[in-house]
């Protein structure tokens, strides 16, 4: 019996020690937003902003879109499989009444990845938005023309073309453009919108973003 114990035990902390070293991306951070969520209860059928950390950053915007109930759930660093592999922890035990995503920018940098990778991927994630929450109004907002970036622009341009032609062919989906409207007329970069480090944006920035977005959301 006690042999059958240590066995036992012995399994239990291989099985836990192996999971400690093999966490999922962004694990902790996931099981921090659920530990808020026990102590502060989220808003009911909220306007829920996901993706990464443009979205995490954007620190104002459940004040700025009070009105419509806004909830900031973003896990910055993530890219889209992160995303999607994480539905069931940030968005659906929120039963959303709109989705505003911003992701695919981090999955960018990778030499692998094209921009059909992050369309399919993109995909991929609306797909299973759709599983569960077929009719949820859902805005996507294009990948931003970062100056930290700017290497990977032909990638972003192309990855935002592919995603909107594909949105553009689904119901109660909106693209917003951002791309474009935080560039100069002549279509340079404006590194003022950035903080330093020249991928997340400063208040000048998520003006744009809220001037883009704000025509899309239900009350």
């Amino acid at each position: 019996m006690k042999k059958s114990f240590l066995i036992f035990s012995l399994l239990s902390f291989l099985t836990v020690s192996t999971f400690a070293q093999k966490k999922p991306n962004f694990w902790d951070d996931v099981q921090t937003i659920k530990k808020y969520d026990q102590m502060y209860k989220p808003p009911v059928h909220p306007v829920l902003f996901v993706g990464s950390s443009s979205i995490r950053k954007w620190d104002d915007c459940t004040q700025i879109f009070a009105k419509y109930n806004a909830l900031n759930r973003g896990i910055g660093g993530a890219v889209i499989n992160d995303i999607t592999y994480y539905l069931n922890d940030v968005v659906f035990p929120y039963q959303p009444k709109q989705l505003v995503l911003y992701v695919g920018e981090n999955d960018l940098p990778n030499d692998a990845v094209t921009p059909d990778t992050v369309l399919n991927r993109t995909i991929n994630l609306y797909h299973a938005i759709r599983a569960k929450l077929p009719t949820v109004p859902i805005v996507y907002i294009s990948i931003k023309p970062s100056p930290s970036r700017d290497k990977f622009k032909e990638k972003a341009v192309a990855s935002n073309a592919l995603i909107k032609k594909f949105l553009a062919g689904e119901a109660n989906t909106t693209f917003v453009d951002v791309y474009s409207l935080m560039l100069t007329k002549e279509g340079k970069l404006r590194p003022e919108l950035f903080v330093e480090d020249m991928l997340h944006m400063n208040a000048k920035g998520y003006a744009i973003w809220r001037k883009a977005v704000e025509p899309h959301l239900v009350k």
